[in-house]
């Protein structure tokens, strides 16, 4: 049986991460991070979407800023043709 994260990666998510600055609720001219990484589906994310839903609704700091990376970990193969080979001692 493959794992959870193999199957998402066969419909189609790849790994997102999110940098995340946020206002400290105390100390709004403070910005503290924080980093997401899930699974998700590029170019909507509806994962990442959530979670600054449930970020804006029950966290106290303030979002500054959201900088996200997005990877597909399954792809086409990537190859080249090799020419020649050599033999180094």
């Amino acid at each position: 049986m493959a794992s959870a994260e193999f199957q998402l990666q066969l419909k189609g998510y790849g790994l997102t991460t999110a940098h995340i600055l946020y206002r400290l609720p105390d100390h709004p001219k403070i910005l503290q991070t924080y980093v997401w990484q899930n699974y998700d589906m590029a170019p909507d994310f509806p994962e990442l979407s959530r979670f600054l839903d449930f970020w804006r609704t029950k966290i106290e700091g303030a979002l500054h800023s959201v900088d996200v990376a997005h990877r597909k970990l399954i792809g086409p193969s990537e190859w080249r043709k090799v020419d020649a080979s050599f033999l180094v001692n």
